[in-house]
């Protein structure tokens, strides 16, 4: 392996838990996340080499994967009819679950219905990152940012409230 190979897997490494969040976010299930893994990889390292350095790689990184989950999101619906029904029925089978794992679970549930902005907006929002940080990752103004993150936020709990369930 060359240097810029080694320098990249290092990165990767240490970063991968941004990879693994997002493909949570986008995907709902374990195959869909494996293959949008391999695909955020797979661009990472494709524009690696333009990476500048301007700004930290995690930064960056948030940019290329969200960017492909959202392209990805749109090739897999083309692909797949989506039966909300069959996914209630699969979360009430899991009904031993603890508080904390059905108040994550139906979050999940409901971030699954969120376009893939809105996705990308909580995603960055549970990230920590500011109102000013999630405007330059997305391309948007910071007020647009915040005017659509609190939409987003409520959209969830409607979302969380239609099956009948508040935190």
């Amino acid at each position: 392996m060359n240097q810029p190979e080694i320098e990249f897997l290092r990165l990767i490494d240490e970063n991968k838990g941004i990879i693994v969040k997002v493909t949570r976010m986008y995907m709902d299930d374990h195959e869909g996340r494996q293959d949008l893994y391999q695909e955020i990889v797979y661009q990472l390292w494709k524009s690696f080499g333009t990476f500048r350095q301007q700004s930290k790689f995690s930064t960056w990184m948030y940019r290329v994967a969200l960017n492909t989950a959202m392209v990805f999101l749109k090739k897999e619906k083309k692909h797949q009819q989506h039966d909300p029904l069959e996914e209630r029925h699969d979360y009430a089978e899991e009904a031993y679950n603890t508080d904390k794992d059905e108040q994550l679970r139906l979050f999940y549930q409901a971030v699954h219905e969120l376009n893939a902005v809105e996705k990308a907006l909580i995603f960055l929002f549970l990230e920590g990152q500011s109102h000013r940080e999630i405007a330059a990752h997305l391309g948007i103004s910071e007020v647009n940012a915040r005017v659509k993150l609190n939409r987003t936020k409520e959209r969830i709990q409607q979302i969380i409230k239609k099956y009948s369930y508040e935190f």
